[in-house]
């Protein structure tokens, strides 16, 4: 019901305002307005593959990160707060131009724009995701390491098979608000060219004039994009809980 008042909220915003507002450069009974919203909603598709591709490999390393983390050795404590801190200290947005266009030259290789913006999204997330792993594996109880432990499972099977699937139970609404925030952390990857929604709307106003009428759009986008993602995580929520339940 209320995606219904939303769209129906839409629809007058786009019909109701006066001509000199000029929705129609993103009026789909127009040819122009209907290439225009074709031009902003190719983006879905990069800006999609981006933020999922970053929030997989970020996933990866947090965790790995995480887990010297959980050391009880001084120094091996130390990698998890060396990296957390440094990663955490510096602005996205620094980091995608430094991974663009510093990270080739100092390794002398050849980088897209996509793979530029991957990684330094999945870095940057990355100390994010450590975090959330380390919370998630200390909120397990002790009890389950020593019934791992009497049942002779190594480390990793102990972590593979009793630990984790227990911990990601818990840390899986900060996993999905982490994904939310790469949705949105993704628009930045505009600035080095990447032909992403936020992208594509900067293009459009560019050769429109129309910065209040596409960016309305491009905020739609956004918001459509993040309530289906919510919408998701919260289902994934109550089917893991059912599952735990049985």
């Amino acid at each position: 019901m209320n995606n219904k008042y939303l769209f129906i909220g839409i629809a007058l915003l786009l019909s109701g305002c006066s001509a000199q507002w000029g929705w129609y450069v993103v009026d789909p009974s127009l040819p122009a307005g209907r290439s225009n919203l074709q031009f902003l909603l190719n983006g879905f598709y990069d800006t999609i593959q981006l933020s999922v591709s970053a929030i997989l490999i970020s996933i990866v390393i947090g965790l790995l990160i995480a887990l010297p983390g959980l050391s009880h050795n001084r120094g091996t404590r130390s990698i998890n707060r060396v990296y957390v801190e440094i990663v955490r200290a510096v602005p996205i947005l620094v980091l995608i131009l430094w991974v663009y266009y510093g990270l080739p030259q100092m390794a002398n290789i050849s980088i897209s724009v996509f793979w530029a913006g991957v990684i330094a999204l999945a870095l940057s997330d990355s100390a994010f995701e450590a975090e959330i792993f380390r919370a998630g594996i200390q909120s397990i109880d002790r009890g389950q390491y020593e019934a791992a432990q009497s049942i002779s499972l190594s480390y990793s099977d102990t972590m593979r098979f009793v630990i984790l699937p227990q911990a990601i139970r818990r840390i899986l609404p900060a996993l999905g608000n982490q994904l939310v925030y790469m949705l949105k952390m993704s628009s930045l990857v505009s600035v080095i060219g990447m032909q992403e929604l936020t992208r594509r709307a900067n293009e459009l106003v560019v050769t429109e004039y129309r910065p209040l009428e596409v960016y309305t759009i491009l905020v739609l986008e956004y918001l459509v994009l993040i309530l289906i993602v919510s919408a998701g995580v919260r289902w994934l929520e109550r089917k893991m809980q059912t599952d735990e339940r049985h």
